[in-house]
């Protein structure tokens, strides 16, 4: 991811990775964004969004894009690999697993983002990481209504941080608390609805980010 370099042992804290609300009003979204990128740090930008309108997605990559370009921070989008290649989106994070990652990889060439989110499965993971993927997302980490209830445990991200190179990103529920417990085991956090939910996002992603020291 830009601005991070997952080739060196984790020495510093982790990095945030932000994702973006799976809806957002193109003339609100884009300068909260930049209110909160020019306040922290970030490695990278997701577009998550929940619409499957090739439109919406279009207008949507434009202008987030926009705004990270002007801060030299990457943007890749959730699971539309075709849409990346063709606005040249930095990359893509796949939701299916392992199974896309081959495929994400030859058509957007070695230098692309190429991340997976792998639920709490530790198999799922290598695959992933077998196939090229740069990163491997675990999550949620914390307790949801969504999904099928299972939790990413930290004990898998400690196994992970100890056994393998591809660095790992802990999102979903995260709280200060899982934020402290995770820190020393995880290469990134994955923070998005954590804060979009909230009045005031800079404050609450600073409120995060200090429980990462």
């Amino acid at each position: 991811m830009a601005n991070a370099d997952p080739s060196q042992d984790q020495l510093e804290q982790p990095q945030i990775y932000l994702i973006s609300p799976p809806s957002f009003e193109l003339d609100v979204f884009p300068e909260q964004l930049a209110r909160v990128l020019d306040h922290t740090d970030v490695a990278c930008v997701r577009l998550d969004l929940a619409s499957r309108d090739e439109d919406v997605l279009l207008r949507a990559a434009d202008a987030l894009r926009t705004v990270t370009d002007a801060r030299d921070i990457a943007l890749v989008i959730s699971d539309h690999q075709i849409l990346a290649e063709r606005l040249g989106l930095d990359g893509v994070h796949l939701s299916d697993s392992s199974r896309s990652v081959r495929t994400a990889r030859k058509a957007l060439g070695p230098d692309a983002i190429v991340g997976c989110h792998c639920g709490t499965s530790r198999h799922d993971g290598m695959s992933a990481g077998e196939a090229g993927a740069d990163y491997v997302c675990f999550g949620p980490v914390g307790l949801s209504g969504l999904g099928d209830g299972a939790v990413a445990e930290p004990e898998l991200f400690q196994w992970w941080s100890e056994m393998i190179e591809v660095p790992i990103v802990a999102e979903g529920g995260l709280t200060t608390d899982l934020i402290r417990t995770l820190s020393p085991i995880t290469d990134f956090f994955g923070i998005g609805e954590e804060i979009w939910k909230t009045d005031d996002p800079v404050a609450a992603l600073s409120a995060l980010q200090d429980a990462m020291a």
